[in-house]
């Protein structure tokens, strides 16, 4: 759900009435609660400006700074509920209302991305420095004394064993911190190895954060797709076309942004994202070294794939075909919407040779996948 917010508003509530009285927005109750808490927290964060002064390095000064810190603290905002209930929209107009000179709103696996890059930039001009937290911390924290992160999620390893000690530096220097996702704190990294590690992590957040939860209520992202046609044959201009228009209704963006996220420690790049939404073509994300754990990431990142010129499928280009089913198994585990363009239907996108009879599971799956039942279905992170 993607609205601009009125100009010259004070604060998040009255933006977001502003726009139902435009009749931009429906009436939502759920909403409507998140918008007065961003507001109460819009009210406390007006002319914020924490020092810049480092951390004490001593033991004592520490605990004295962290006690100063912790008597009143201004504590965060964690807001989850599912794709489509207008999270990120409320997060844009608390953000372009907040009064906070040092502020930042970012993709949370953007700013991981960049935390990563920054400490090997750091280990790498200092090699005798031990600790590389610290000094990012100290970055951050002169860069954003309010941090927005949207869609927050965790499942790389990489960044689970980061996390806790950075946002216990960034709460230190009273950094404040809203965030976004479909995940509650408890189920964050969770059935993953070396969640254990992590939970010191969940029990900082919920100290830190509160936490909001959007009741279930009318999704507009979906209500939005249900008008969209999900599946384009042939894959010519005419189909593009349909699939830019897609692009620009879900996300409002007519051209998405790369990103890269992290698979086991080795980079996966995004063509094209925006909002939840990623964007391929069949080539760069079939016909390339990538695997189930690629598709993984992919499937729990975005809450929808639109994907460019599906070819026929024979044992002719079989790697493609597997990859393709991979990919496809995945999405469908994961609740991810598809849309596409293709060369045919799909219970014609494979019709000669061995293998047949395997890819009529995947035909079957795309199938299904394209009616309005399964639009409706919430996204499985």
């Amino acid at each position: 759900m993607d609205v601009a917010p009125p100009p010259n508003s004070s604060g998040p509530l009255p933006a977001y009435r502003a726009l139902l009285a435009a009749g931009e927005l429906s009436h939502d109750p759920s909403q409507e609660r998140a918008a007065t808490r961003l507001h109460a927290l819009w009210e406390k964060l007006r002319l914020y400006d924490p020092p810049l002064t480092p951390p004490p390095t001593s033991r004592l000064a520490r605990l004295l700074r962290r006690k100063q810190v912790d008597d009143a603290p201004i504590t965060g905002l964690y807001l989850v509920g599912d794709v489509g209930r207008g999270k990120s929209m409320l997060m844009d107009l608390f953000f372009a209302n907040a009064e906070v000179e040092r502020r930042k709103r970012i993709h949370f696996h953007r700013f991981m991305q960049d935390v990563h890059s920054r400490i090997h930039a750091y280990k790498r001009a200092h090699p005798d420095v031990d600790d590389p937290i610290p000094p990012l911390a100290d970055a951050i924290a002169c860069d954003a004394a309010l941090l927005c992160f949207d869609e927050f999620q965790v499942n790389d390893i990489a960044d689970a064993m980061i996390l806790g000690r950075l946002f216990q530096a960034l709460f230190i220097r009273q950094v404040v911190v809203v965030a976004t996702s479909n995940t509650a704190p408890e189920n964050l990294f969770k059935g993953q190895p070396g969640r254990d590690a992590f939970l010191p992590f969940i029990a900082l957040i919920k100290r830190h954060l509160d936490l909001l939860v959007m009741e279930d209520g009318q999704d507009f992202r979906r209500a939005r797709i249900r008008g969209l046609s999900t599946w384009h044959v042939p894959a010519d201009a005419r189909a593009d076309a349909a699939l830019d228009n897609a692009f620009a209704e879900l996300t409002g963006e007519a051209r998405g942004a790369p990103e890269t996220l992290l698979v086991m420690g080795r980079p996966f790049a995004i063509l094209q994202a925006a909002r939840g939404v990623a964007r391929f073509d069949f080539t760069s994300l079939c016909a390339t070294a990538l695997g189930a754990g690629d598709y993984l990431a992919l499937a729990t990142h975005f809450h929808t794939l639109i994907l460019d010129g599906i070819p026929r499928l024979s044992p002719d280009n079989f790697d493609q075909a597997r990859r393709f089913i991979i990919l496809i198994d995945t999405l469908y585990d994961h609740r991810v919407k598809l849309l596409a363009s293709a060369a045919d239907m799909p219970d014609r996108l494979y019709m000669r040779g061995e293998n047949t009879k395997m890819f009529e599971r995947t035909a079957s799956r795309l199938e299904e996948m394209q009616s309005q039942d399964w639009l409706q279905l919430p996204h499985q992170t």
